[in-house]
Parts: C-alpha cells; sequence; structure tokens
C-alpha cells in the first residue's frame, strides 16, 4: 500500500514511552502511517489543523488540555474528525465523556497490542468502537443518577482525606450540607461509606485518583 493511501494517523499522550509504544504498533501496520505526534491536547489540536489525519489516538488525562477537552475543541472545529480515546481509565464515566464529546471510539491501553489496529479501521470507517467490558460499565450504570457539580466537589474534597468541616470551609458551605452531599453522594454510588464512595467515584472516573 502506498503512502498516499495509508490510513494518516495522529498519536497524543503525555507520557513519551506510552507514545512510542503506540506509534510502534501503528508502524507495523502496512496500511497506516503516524503522521505527527502530540504531548498534550493543545498541541494535538494543532497538529490537526496542520495535517488532518485520519484518525486521532487520543490520550485522556493530559497536563494543560486533556483529552475530553481536546476532543470537544476538534470535533466542534472538524466535525468530520475521528477520534479514538486510548487510555489506562477504564470507568464508564470517563468512558461516556469521552463519547459524548465526539469520539467514535474507547480503548485501554492493556488492549493496544491486541486491539489497537482493528479499532483504528473501525474508527476511520466512521464506526464506533467501544470494547465489551466498557460497554458493560455504561450499560450497568445508564439509568444512575449523575452526581451534580457540587456534589463531585465534595467527594474531591473528600478523597484528599478532609474532614466534613474542612470541606464545608474549602467550598464555603455548612457542614450539615457538607453531609447533606455526602448522604446523596452515596446513595447514588450505592457506597457504604465515606471512604467506599471515594473509592467508587476514582473507579469509575467520577474522580481522578
Amino acid at each position: 500500500m502506498t503512502g498516499t493511501n495509508r490510513l494518516r494517523i495522529l498519536v497524543v499522550d503525555d507520557h513519551p514511552l506510552l507514545r512510542a509504544g503506540v506509534v510502534a504498533v501503528v508502524a507495523m501496520q502496512p496500511d497506516m502511517t503516524v503522521i505527527a505526534e502530540a504531548g498534550d491536547g493543545h498541541e494535538a489540536v494543532s497538529l490537526y489543523r496542520e495535517h488532518s489525519p485520519d484518525v486521532v489516538l487520543m490520550d485522556l488525562r493530559m497536563p494543560g488540555l486533556g483529552g475530553v477537552d481536546a476532543t470537544s475543541i476538534l470535533i466542534s472545529e472538524h466535525p468530520d474528525a475521528k477520534v479514538l480515546v486510548v487510555t489506562t481509565f477504564y470507568g464508564d464515566v470517563e468512558a461516556l465523556r469521552a463519547l459524548k464529546a465526539g469520539a467514535l471510539g474507547y480503548l485501554l491501553k492493556n488492549s493496544v497490542l491486541e486491539e489497537l489496529t482493528v479499532a483504528i479501521r473501525r474508527v476511520a470507517a466512521g464506526h464506533k468502537y467501544v470494547p465489551a467490558e466498557i460497554a458493560a460499565g455504561l450499560a450497568d450504570h445508564a439509568v444512575d443518577e449523575a452526581l451534580t457539580l457540587r456534589e463531585i466537589a465534595v467527594l474531591k474534597s473528600v478523597a484528599l482525606g478532609n474532614s466534613n468541616s474542612l470541606v464545608a470551609r474549602e467550598l464555603a458551605i455548612s457542614e450539615e450540607t457538607v453531609k447533606s452531599h455526602m448522604r446523596a453522594i452515596m446513595s447514588k454510588l450505592d457506597a457504604r461509606d465515606r471512604t467506599h464512595a471515594v473509592s467508587i467515584g476514582i473507579r469509575r472516573g467520577v474522580i481522578s485518583g
């Protein structure tokens, strides 16, 4: 296959070694070529404007502009942009954010060797690619009530080890309001206690670990 009809790939990841691993997998394919690499979302947006790749392999959590926001910008500027998220984060909330931002696919980095090239070809053709384990998580929580922005802020503060009084001071609310938010959070996440709520929040991608 000639260079003119290969799938042109932009690889975005802030970890050079992980990015190199993805590039190496792509480079082995006769119908694909990496045309640019980016270390953050801002660079990804700039390089997309310059190169118009066929598929963007987008990491999620990066310094500066993260993958979800970068995807939103790309889709707003280039509605036909095809983004495949490649990440270590398997939480259903994280995946849902990415898909709502416009990503066509969501792939875990531990599946890169087995699934990356298949996923790239699917996304390049305009199809969705969501592995079974991610799809199952999305389905399991499809009807769950989402946490509000304030509840997420409370959970983030609790995750730092803050007491109710410190959370209240940090967010400029009363301790009773903090307790009320925590009751709602535990109910929505089906958590036994504060620690369990934090654990579930990190696992599902509601908050970062």
